[in-house]
């Protein structure tokens, strides 16, 4: 009787252990909805803020507004049919399943792509920029324009797996989504992000696998040490710095003052959070709590405006982390990059671009931009979007994914 000789065993659980498996997008069960309806429902409000602007948080009625149209007439299943109408897979990468959306282009020379969102995020972020990229020519582009689309859940996002150790940080992040690539046979790609995203892509650029031609940013890491330290510490702007260097100094300390609290919590105590897991429209407060300029932009949406998101597009992210219960899985990326930089320069040395939304956190000058750096392949200033953006613009993300990425073709 022959016996599978143990090499031939561990070759095999390797194997399976690499694997890509379809994935079919999970639909939740109407208990479940209705019971995240019920808890809506159930809030406890607080009384309204005692300023007649956001400087103390998210507004009370934004908040009991969003609460309404949640509970009465959002549609998850639309979301749900959405996510599913693109190839999802999942692969276990270094004991964690991955899952990502994985949309080839029609036209075969396409250049692979893998894109990565950020925080309050999930995949849900990318879609409308997918068909854009995989079929330029429905979209006003050209042939030549075309990419393959990889978009992964970030670990303890949405569905992919939740780490149940530490060691899921950023870099460990960008060195999985080569490993991600190159599994699925793509040996040139290039990668894009903001927000985390923006932050992997940059480590994937430091890294330097011989596999990645480029990077994509729309939150570029761009100030020199002395300059970031110098707006956390909130001293005035160093002397000697052009008009848009101070513009973008001072937005970046407006963000380290009085933007990112959230960003504190989570970076030091994120299992402290439990009432963000717990309650429904304490998690919508907290996603919607991002950035000044994010918060303006989707408040108003809920006053009936329609520019950048729908209440459907901010629903379906809150949503989605909601029923995957991934919170708090999702602020431990903070508490695991704690102490290190999101917007300082790095140290890249392969071909970037650089796009430059004007309601970003801050507005990226093209001088600090050339010495982050140094092989800066295309940079542009765009007329309106800001820091999600591909969610907020797509027609115009995708137009700058396209010309950054042309030169690398």
């Amino acid at each position: 009787m022959n016996k599978t000789s143990a090499t031939q065993q561990g070759t095999e659980q390797a194997a399976d252990t690499n694997a890509i498996r379809p994935f079919q997008a999970v639909t939740f069960s109407e208990a479940e909805l209705t019971e995240l309806r019920r808890r809506i429902n159930a809030t406890r409000w607080p009384e309204r803020e005692t300023v007649t602007d956001a400087t103390q948080g998210v507004q009370l009625a934004t908040m009991q507004k969003l609460a309404r149209y949640w509970e009465t007439e959002y549609d998850w299943r639309k979301c749900e049919a959405r996510l599913s109408a693109y190839p999802q897979f999942v692969t276990e990468i270094d004991g964690l399943d991955i899952h990502f959306i994985h949309a080839r282009s029609k036209h075969e020379d396409a250049l692979p792509l893998i894109v990565t969102h950020g925080w309050p995020g999930s995949v849900v972020e990318q879609l409308k920029i997918i068909g854009p990229l995989t079929d330029p020519t429905a979209h006003g582009g050209k042939t030549s324009d075309a990419f393959h689309v990889v978009v992964p859940s970030m670990p303890g996002y949405g569905y992919s797996g939740k780490p149940t150790a530490p060691g899921w940080d950023p870099e460990h992040i960008a060195r999985a989504w080569v490993v991600l690539m190159k599994r699925l046979g793509y040996t040139r790609f290039v990668a894009q992000g903001g927000d985390w995203g923006a932050v992997i892509v940059d480590l994937m650029g430091l890294q330097a696998p011989p596999e990645l031609l480029g990077i994509h940013t729309n939150m570029p890491g761009i100030f020199p040490a002395d300059i970031d330290q110098a707006a956390f510490s909130g001293a005035p702007a160093p002397s000697g710095l052009s008009a848009d260097e101070k513009v973008a100094y001072e937005r970046l300390q407006f963000v380290y003052q009085k933007g990112i609290a959230y960003g504190y919590q989570m970076g030091l105590r994120p299992q402290t959070l439990y009432g963000i897991a717990d309650s429904p429209i304490g998690l919508a407060a907290y996603f919607l709590d991002h950035d000044a300029r994010s918060y303006e932009l989707i408040a108003r949406v809920f006053d009936g405006q329609r520019e950048g998101l729908t209440r459907d597009d901010i629903l379906d992210n809150i949503t989605i982390t909601w029923l995957t219960n991934t919170a708090l899985s999702g602020a431990r990326l903070y508490w695991e990059y704690w102490g290190k930089g999101y917007f300082n320069a790095k140290g890249v040395s392969i071909p970037v671009a650089v796009s430059v939304f004007p309601d970003e956190l801050y507005p990226a000058p093209r001088s600090w931009a050339e010495r982050a750096y140094p092989k800066l392949i295309y940079y542009n200033k765009v007329e309106k979007g800001g820091h999600f953006a591909a969610w907020e613009q797509p027609k115009l993300f995708s137009e700058e994914v396209r010309a950054g990425f042309r030169s690398l073709r």
